[in-house]
């Protein structure tokens, strides 16, 4: 894979983007395509590397546009109808091209999904092992010890040092844990409820909890964000140490998850997309982008290569019905 590639799949996983990889696994001259080469497509059906021509770039892009929505893996077979009926297998889409081209490529398209993300907030056992196990879960970890040195909190990922939810990247997938040991719970949840957060912890004896929250209940919360508040937080797993709370909250969390009552972060919304077929080739032509038009009889015909073009305007009368 190509270092910007890399690089910016670094940068999306870490904001918690959805994009796609695809990679050619199988070619055959005339292909374009080079066997291991690697592409990311993003949701705004951009692609970033090089896969192929133009013919094969658009058919990924829109299957794996596809396959992101179902969040599954798939293998995809691209070369001449003729040939489709052969390849047909359990787990291959079979997708024509017709460019004026004898080649053949087979594409694995992988969909890269955001995982849950976890900010654990405060100088705490449970805060800094709370967070150090999510990130060993894969998931985006964040500490927020306001006001501490970040050097402190080994096996974090990412610690920042003050109480700034936004900096932190919250969506609707985000778990907040509070456990300050009392030093500023009443600003944090706050602050959290403020927040599409899908869980929020507050780590505290049951008589601390009800403080916090009535001292929030008397500063204006509403009783609907207060209700949001696991108070406290974690499974009762009976008198345990500090740091071992945390194995509670995560116990928790996963529960929560496993039985889909927390929220996921919504998808980035996609642009409205006017696309028409191909007449020569079949292929689908995003309109948008389309760089070979013509127009015959009052209606405008879209292409994916200047060989479609070429064979349209020689014999218009042989396509022209061909989209109808």
């Amino acid at each position: 894979m190509r270092p910007e590639v890399l690089r910016l799949a670094a940068e999306l996983s870490e904001r918690g983007e959805p994009y796609a990889l695809a990679t050619v696994v199988w070619r055959r001259s005339p292909s374009s395509g080079q066997t291991g080469a690697t592409a990311l497509i993003t949701r705004d059906r951009r692609i970033h590397g090089w896969l192929g021509g133009a013919c094969a770039e658009p058919t990924v892009i829109r299957e794996s546009m596809r396959m992101l929505e179902e969040g599954r893996s798939g293998l995809l077979f691209l070369g001449p109808p003729e040939e489709l009926a052969g390849q047909a297998r359990a787990g291959v889409v079979t997708v024509p091209i017709a460019c004026q081209s004898e080649g053949a490529m087979e594409v694995f398209v992988e969909p890269v999904l955001p995982q849950p993300q976890m900010i654990a907030i405060g100088r705490s056992p449970a805060a800094t092992t709370l967070a150090a196990m999510a990130a060993g879960l894969g998931w985006r970890s964040v500490l927020i010890d306001d006001g501490g040195d970040p050097a402190a909190h080994a096996g974090v990922p990412k610690v920042l040092t003050s109480l700034d939810l936004d900096a932190a990247g919250v969506d609707a997938a985000t778990s907040i844990v509070i456990a300050t040991q009392g030093h500023y719970d009443e600003d944090a949840v706050e602050r959290a409820i403020a927040t599409p957060a899908a869980y929020i912890g507050l780590v505290a004896s049951r008589k601390r909890a009800e403080a916090v929250l009535g001292y929030l209940r008397d500063r204006g919360a509403s009783e609907d964000q207060l209700a949001r508040v696991h108070a406290p937080a974690g499974l009762d797993l009976g008198r345990i140490p500090t740091h071992e709370i945390a194995v509670a909250v995560l116990a928790e969390i996963v529960a929560l998850r496993a039985a889909g009552s927390l929220g996921e972060a919504a998808p980035a919304p996609e642009e409205a997309r006017h696309e028409e077929i191909d007449p020569v080739c079949g292929m689908t032509v995003d309109v948008a982008g389309a760089r070979y038009r013509t127009t015959h009889e009052g209606r405008t015909y879209y292409f994916c290569s200047a060989g479609c073009l070429e064979s349209f305007t020689a014999d218009p009368a042989r396509y022209a019905g061909a989209t109808a």
